[in-house]
C-alpha cells in the first residue's frame, strides 16, 4: 500500500487548520510585543491561503515596528502582493 501525503498544498482540512494556526501565531507575536493590529491587517493575515507567505510574516513579526511592516520590504516596497 502506498501512502500519499497531500499536505501542504491541497486545501485539506488539516492544511487549513495548520494555516489558521500559523496566522494566529503571527497575530499573537504582534500582540505580545504590544504592536497594534488594525482590522485590515488582521483580515489580511487570517485570510491568506499561502503557507509560505504566512511563515514569512511569522518570521518578520518578531522584528517589525508596525504590523503593516510585515507586508513591506526593507525599502518600503511591498514584499508580497495582497493575499
Amino acid at each position: 500500500m502506498t501512502f500519499v501525503n497531500y499536505f501542504p498544498g491541497r486545501g485539506t482540512l488539516i492544511e487549513r487548520t495548520f494555516l489558521e494556526g500559523e496566522a494566529k501565531g503571527v497575530l499573537r507575536v504582534l500582540e505580545v510585543r504590544g504592536i497594534p493590529v488594525s482590522d485590515g491587517v488582521r483580515e489580511r493575515i487570517l485570510t491568506c491561503t499561502e503557507l509560505e507567505r504566512v511563515n514569512e510574516w511569522l518570521d518578520r513579526a518578531g522584528s517589525v515596528d508596525r504590523a503593516e511592516d510585515l507586508f513591506t520590504g526593507g525599502t518600503g516596497t511591498p514584499a508580497s502582493p495582497p493575499a
